[in-house]
């Protein structure tokens, strides 16, 4: 563990130039200020502002401070993956969260009750925010922030990493004139970067596009009307008030329950496009999930244009990586044949500084696309059986997250364990 005093020096005293590359911002109502500090906190705005310039110069997605008995816990999430940074002195986290939490609007005298907030920041001449979340635990109040970066959303449809066949079908898909999409998987799997990649192809300047989020991760700049959920207002008394408001395109941040599956699923049928999120583990799985929140078959049949499910696997570093032989484990995981082994390029990364000695940067989607095709749609009607579906399916084409991500691990882009570990639940069926 590191000494107190050296813990000071790691986060305190480098900040050289904080002042002018970073700084936390306080909105007043219609006024923005720059937050200060008075002489008692001195230490702890260093010690802030240099976990928040850290964070932002190594692309970390979130930031972790758990308090332990004797230390507060500094953890990066990079890549998917938390890794621990540092620790602070059980002296300074008080100072420390206390800046936090006024910085994100919280009450700083409750430490019994959760709470959350948004932070504003400005990092070299860049507008940025944090949505953050305080718990309290045994030892203290642990804060959870995730970095909301408006540079990290602006991405080009074309650099998701998916397969061109999945992308130009995709992009056939966003151009319908009404129905329902989807994108499924877990939390952290790159879904919301779809959905405003797709959004981004759509013409706005002669279609009226609305959006409800939870939360507003990335403000359009012009023609598009953003809507953030709240306690009071949920999503399904949004999605009924867009109704009222013509729209042409709705981008739903995710059906969350049967009231709100079943509003977008009605908008889908009458005249109106349809952009959510779902959490289930496949593409096929979505319809047994919807019909788990009380739609019929028969609406999710006619309103379906596709429905795209995907995960998040780290890219081997290209400064470190070198070739790899596949572990007999990995082989049956992943259903390579000896053709597979005889001409993948498989490669891991040894570890590097650029990488943190990780041997990953970077992250790629693995994807898999079932379109609503009239065959595909007549299954969804008509079977209730997982089989039926899937032969539909692959009839039009459709293939794996399983295979895509063996695809890729073959050309060298990721390695074997990182597609495992990724899509484990297909891997093991």
């Amino acid at each position: 563990m590191m000494q107190k005093a050296d813990m000071l020096n790691d986060y305190a005293q480098t900040n050289f130039g904080a002042a002018k590359r970073f700084r936390l911002i306080l909105r007043e109502g219609a006024n923005i200020r720059e937050m200060g500090g008075n002489s008692d906190q001195s230490i702890a705005v260093g010690i802030v502002d240099n976990i928040m310039m850290n964070a932002l110069e190594t692309r970390t997605s979130d930031i972790h401070l758990q308090p332990e008995r004797e230390q507060l816990r500094i953890r990066y999430r990079q890549d998917g993956v938390l890794h621990t940074v540092g620790s602070l002195p059980s002296e300074q986290a008080s100072n420390v969260l206390a800046r936090l939490k006024l910085s994100a609007g919280m009450r700083i005298d409750e430490q019994r009750e959760p709470q959350d907030g948004r932070i504003e920041m400005e990092y070299m001449g860049r507008r940025l925010s944090c949505r953050a979340s305080c718990l309290p635990s045994l030892n203290g109040e642990k804060i959870v922030m995730r970095i909301l970066d408006p540079a990290a959303m602006k991405v080009d449809l074309t650099k998701l990493g998916m397969p061109r066949d999945v992308l130009s079908k995709w992009r056939r898909a966003i151009k319908a004139p009404y129905g329902l999409i989807l994108v499924t998987g877990p939390t952290g799997s790159g879904k919301t970067s779809t959905l405003y990649a797709s959004i981004n192809q759509i013409d706005a300047l002669t279609r009226n596009v609305v959006t409800v989020e939870d939360p507003i991760e990335y403000e359009y700049d012009k023609n598009i009307c953003q809507v953030q959920v709240s306690e009071r207002v949920g999503f399904s008394r949004v999605m009924r008030s867009f109704l009222r408001q013509d729209p042409d395109v709705m981008l739903v941040g995710e059906m969350r329950d049967p009231e709100s599956l079943s509003i977008g699923i009605q908008a889908g049928l009458t005249g109106h496009l349809v952009l959510s999120t779902l959490h289930t583990n496949n593409a096929l799985e979505t319809i047994s999930r919807m019909v788990d929140m009380n739609a019929e078959r028969y609406l999710i049949s006619g309103v379906t244009v596709a429905i795209l499910a995907q995960r998040l696997v780290r890219l081997t570093c290209y400064k470190c990586r070198v070739p790899y032989q596949p572990t007999q484990d990995e082989i049956d995981q992943l259903k390579l044949t000896r053709a597979d082994l005889a001409n993948g390029k498989f490669m891991v990364g040894k570890g590097c500084p650029d990488c943190r000695g990780s041997g990953y940067k970077g992250r790629v989607g693995i994807f898999e696309l079932a379109l609503g095709t009239p065959e595909f749609r007549a299954a969804i009607a008509s079977s209730h059986d997982h089989e039926s579906l899937a032969k539909a399916a692959h009839r039009q084409g459709f293939r794996t997250m399983l295979d895509d991500g063996r695809a890729k691990a073959m050309a060298g882009w990721t390695s074997p364990d990182e597609v495992v570990r990724a899509v484990h639940s297909a891997a093991i069926k």
